[in-house]
């Protein structure tokens, strides 16, 4: 996912687009990006865990092979039910993904060795940030249509 393809794909998403599955309104989708992408720069604290063998394996199957990310899951540690909003509006929300986006950048450009973690696969560095927000974003835009 490129800057420009990030851009080009939340220009004309708005408030009344309609979600193909899960719970999230439009709003709730991009900030949900926006969060991932504070996690993976570490801008946000969350336990360090060691992945156990099942955890591995599902991380070697999303991070390194084609396939796409799967309707339903759960991310680990959020509730069921959708977060109260952070931002007034949609184009707010869409300003701090795309600062979010670039602090990510930013902040493995600084320390490439950074590794962070991922409340499943456990630390991540900047190639396996990289393919997982991909498919991550492809996911969640996916859901509108984006």
């Amino acid at each position: 996912m490129t800057t420009e393809t990030l851009l080009q794909r939340i220009q004309n998403l708005t408030p009344q687009y309609e979600a193909k599955f899960g719970i999230f309104t439009p709003q709730h989708m991009v900030e949900h990006l926006t969060l991932t992408l504070k996690l993976s720069a570490g801008k946000i604290s969350i336990p360090e865990i060691v992945p156990n063998e099942k955890q591995l394996a599902q991380k070697q199957a999303l991070l390194f092979t084609d396939i796409p990310f799967p309707q339903g899951i759960k991310a680990p540690g959020l509730p069921d039910t959708l977060l109260e909003l952070r931002f007034p509006d949609l184009a707010t929300a869409k300003s701090a993904l795309m600062a979010s986006w670039e602090a990510y950048h930013l902040a493995f450009k600084e320390n490439p060795a950074l590794l962070t973690p991922h409340p499943r696969f456990g630390l991540l560095n900047y190639e396996e940030w990289e393919r997982f927000h991909a498919k991550h974003m492809d996911h969640h835009l996916g859901q509108f249509g984006c």
